[in-house]
């Protein structure tokens, strides 16, 4: 089994729980964009946005920076490949376990 970071793993699984950031995240899935425009299909007010801004940075699925006066902000795939990792190696398990059930109860009606 993979060794996964049991914090990290909460950062990311918490930081996606939102829609908003899911939002977010979907957006720049299709390349770099400001936090202006990224904000600009929600309705909610700037601190907002800053403050999904920050839990998915903290979670470590998206990076900014700077340019001029605006921050450009762009996915990091690397935790959604942990987390999708752990994702599949639970659904392997779960569905080796319920393949056993099942011939088990065909071998024992």
């Amino acid at each position: 089994m993979v060794n996964y970071s049991r914090r990290q793993l909460d950062l990311t699984f918490g930081a996606l729980a939102h829609p908003i950031r899911r939002g977010i995240l979907a957006r720049l899935s299709s390349g770099e964009a400001t936090i202006a425009e990224l904000a600009k299909p929600f309705e909610v007010s700037a601190p907002a946005i800053s403050k999904h801004m920050r839990i998915l940075e903290k979670a470590g699925l998206l990076s900014r920076k700077k340019h001029g006066r605006e921050h450009r902000c762009r996915l990091e795939q690397k935790r959604m490949r942990e987390a999708e990792a752990w994702i599949e190696h639970h659904r392997r398990f779960w569905n080796d376990r319920l393949d056993a059930l099942e011939r088990y109860l065909e071998e024992n009606p």
